[in-house]
């Protein structure tokens, strides 16, 4: 099929490259010239394992292309994908302002029948939104508006489109179905659904999923802190709740929040979204007031260790800055708020991130960067500091033994937000190791400070 995505963020990006990688012809189009200049080039302006290779492959083989050029682009499609930022708004509602200013643009450029995707996740009613604007200049018998929400992992993205575990599509008419099918059946071979359904009900489908999942994540969290209040451990609690096969395994690690691109601005969409129809989504409410809390809860364990708010003097090695690990994206990543609190309070940092150190520059303040050191290894953020934090659950982090942080800290104090490390191993090595929702490992604090 010929396909026209619009927007080449990640979600476009990723889309628009596993599509062709299926054998589809692809036109993405975005209005940023020096992007589409880089693309055309080969350069994959974002870091997600296995995209490059299809990337290439699928441009060195002539059925990947970039523009500028909308009018072209939509005039030669079967299918045109809607790929364009929604972030929330001062309210947490969804801003669809670059969503209804292509709709709008889009009816003029339609010849033959087309099917219009919104694969950005959107609220309730948008698929209506998009179809009366598009109706404005173009007939109703031009077009259907569907939509397909995008369920993708940051750091399994391409595995995530190629192998999805379920597809939804809402669609109002079975013409528009059916091509939405026909274009998935080569990525469920195994069996896996394609789910159709009504477009409302998809549009919510993919709030519900991420709303559920930032709850659950929450609920371990929350189960975390009481078990350090009580003296029980958390892994031993995941391990007991998670072979319960109405809980599940996933999603039960405790640690400093969630954050990303997905999770908070879509736990905050469905909120405003009950709030507009008069119910009140307490549940929600307390999954984000959770997780704004959890995010610098660290912080306020390395106060109690040191005895005082007052980190003036003190440097502390960071490791990770991203959100999660296999990915730079660093929106509402933890590590920007305890950085923050932590120069706040008269610290100094020495950060590394295997790959998202570009990315959190461009984010944190003056006051942040001023008092951060970015290394090149992770070593090199173990050198003359307090204490290390870890902020992000990147595999290489994984691989030192407790037994080496004695070698290379001088004091080996281990904040832990990711819980990485075994306790016993920790015990043994002499470090003191402070993590989530478990036993804190040979600490005896300091005087506090006069």
């Amino acid at each position: 099929m010929n396909l026209a995505v619009i927007g080449t963020g990640y979600v476009g990006l990723v889309s628009g490259t596993c599509f062709a990688d299926s054998g589809n012809d692809v036109t993405c189009v975005d209005i940023d010239e020096e992007k589409v200049a880089r693309l055309r080039e080969g350069e994959v302006p974002i870091y997600e394992p296995g995209l490059e290779p299809i990337f290439a492959r699928s441009i060195r083989e002539g059925r990947l292309h970039f523009t500028t050029e909308m009018e072209q682009a939509v005039a030669e499609a079967d299918i045109v994908f809607l790929c364009l930022p929604t972030p929330p708004g001062g309210d947490g509602q969804a801003d669809l302002s670059a969503v209804m200013s292509v709709a709008g643009q889009l009816g003029p450029l339609l010849e033959d029948y087309t099917v219009i995707v919104n694969k950005s996740t959107v609220p309730v009613g948008t698929a209506d939104r998009v179809r009366r604007a598009i109706a404005e200049q173009a007939s109703e018998a031009l077009f259907d508006v569907v939509s397909n929400p995008e369920f993708l992992r940051e750091g399994a993205a391409v595995d995530d489109f190629m192998k999805p575990e379920r597809v939804v599509i809402g669609a109002s008419s079975e013409r528009a179905a059916e091509i939405m099918t026909t274009l998935y059946e080569p990525f469920v071979r195994s069996g896996n659904p394609i789910i159709t359904m009504d477009p409302r009900s998809s549009e919510l489908t993919k709030y519900a999923a991420n709303a559920m999942l930032a709850t659950k994540i929450t609920f371990m969290n929350e189960i975390a802190n009481i078990c350090e209040r009580v003296g029980a451990n958390v892994d031993n609690v995941r391990r007991g709740i998670g072979t319960d096969s109405r809980i599940g395994k996933r999603f039960l690690f405790a640690g400093i929040g969630y954050g990303g691109s997905c999770f908070p601005k879509d736990v905050q969409a469905i909120h405003h979204t009950a709030g507009e129809h008069g119910y009140d989504f307490k549940i929600v409410d307390s999954v984000m007031k959770v997780n704004n809390r959890q995010k610098t809860s660290i912080v306020r364990k390395m106060e109690d260790y040191f005895g005082t708010d007052d980190f003036s003097g003190k440097t502390f090695g960071m490791w990770g800055l991203s959100f999660k690990p296999e990915t730079d994206d660093i929106r509402e990543a933890p590590a920007l708020y305890i950085a923050e609190e932590l120069v706040s309070r008269g610290a100094t940092l020495i950060a590394y991130d295997p790959e998202a150190i570009g990315t959190f520059k461009q984010a944190t303040t003056g006051e942040v960067l001023d008092h951060t050191t970015f290394v090149h290894n992770q070593k090199e953020a173990l050198d003359d500091i307090n204490a290390l934090v870890i902020c992000t659950e990147w595999n290489e982090f994984r691989r030192p033994t407790v037994d080496n942080f004695a070698d290379e800290m001088k004091q080996p104090v281990i904040f832990d937000g990711r819980n990485l490390y075994d306790l016993n191993r920790a015990r043994k090595a002499g470090i003191t190791y402070i993590s989530v929702g478990r036993p804190e490992i040979n600490t005896p604090k300091p005087e506090p400070a006069e």
